[in-house]
């Protein structure tokens, strides 16, 4: 997505966090999963920011934005903060938040921490927390995951060096033959920009993260949400099933739930025409004018 205005402001621990802007109108704030830098918003972004402002940031450790200086602050409450400085920075006093999977539970805590600025929320591919427990169906990636962490931490160059070694390209066809993607409508190149901002990744500050994301619920929330929202799933999504994303949605008061046919967990870039008809019947329907 080609910005209008971009720069970086610094959070509470003096991490440097990226922006973009672009586009006019009311505000909608675009948060990303897990080791992304935009991939979810790559169609979606430029779309929506015909008639909206759209605001586009980079978690701690992520594209742009510096490493965390306080390792300690990868959990979901701190990248909400974090959202906060760049809202306080841009001059936002409303939005609709917008996120895809993990996105979806920095959304949910954004809404904890400062209600009366959130407008709505588009919850994408996500579920309220948790996720490492419902991988694929199973706990499995909970219970080995503490394991990985430690064995990464204790041998970091052997860590970085196999982080790093295996082939976008190689990659997508495991994801497209193994059902992670959807063979049929998802772009080679767009995996492959996916991966390769992975690939770049510190696998520490990754692993820790998605430790925090698994760890974390908003499940306590979900009943207390009174802003309008749109809870969108993928029927083939295998990191966060849609029968999670459906129960999150009938536990929000007045939730509205879409689920997507054939979609996997990049959805967003498989489908966008299908989440933006979607989304701009839902904003005309439950989103004030100009917000």
């Amino acid at each position: 997505m080609d910005f209008d205005a971009q720069g970086f402001v610094s959070a509470e621990d003096g991490t440097r966090l990226f922006w973009g802007s672009a586009g006019e109108g009311p505000t909608i704030v675009l948060n990303d999963g897990i080791g992304c830098d935009g991939f979810a918003w790559r169609y979606l972004g430029p779309q929506l920011a015909k008639t909206h402002r759209v605001i586009r940031w980079h978690y701690r450790g992520h594209g742009r934005s510096g490493p965390p200086v306080d390792t300690a602050r990868l959990d979901m409450l701190a990248l909400a903060r974090d959202l906060a400085v760049v809202l306080d920075h841009l001059e936002v006093e409303s939005a609709l938040l917008a996120g895809h999977s993990m996105g979806t539970q920095v959304c949910l805590e954004a809404y904890r921490l400062m209600p009366e600025r959130v407008v709505g929320m588009l919850l994408l591919c996500g579920s309220y927390g948790r996720v490492t427990h419902s991988f694929h169906g199973t706990d499995l990636l909970s219970q080995v995951l503490p394991r990985v962490i430690e064995t990464a931490r204790s041998r970091r160059g052997l860590a970085r060096a196999l982080w790093s070694r295996v082939p976008s390209r190689l990659a997508y066809r495991i994801a497209k033959l193994s059902g992670e993607v959807d063979a049929a409508t998802i772009r080679e190149d767009d995996f492959v920009t996916y991966w390769d901002h992975i690939s770049v990744m510190d696998p520490d500050v990754f692993l820790s993260m998605l430790r925090l994301a698994g760890d974390h619920s908003a499940e306590d929330l979900l009943p207390q949400i009174e802003v309008p929202c749109l809870v969108i799933a993928a029927e083939r999504d295998t990191f966060t099933p849609p029968e999670l994303a459906k129960a999150m949605a009938d536990a929000i008061p007045g939730a509205e739930f879409m689920l997507i046919r054939g979609g996997s967990h990049a959805a967003p870039v498989e489908q966008p025409g299908t989440i933006e008809l979607r989304l701009e019947k839902f904003l005309l329907e439950h989103i004030p004018d100009g917000w």
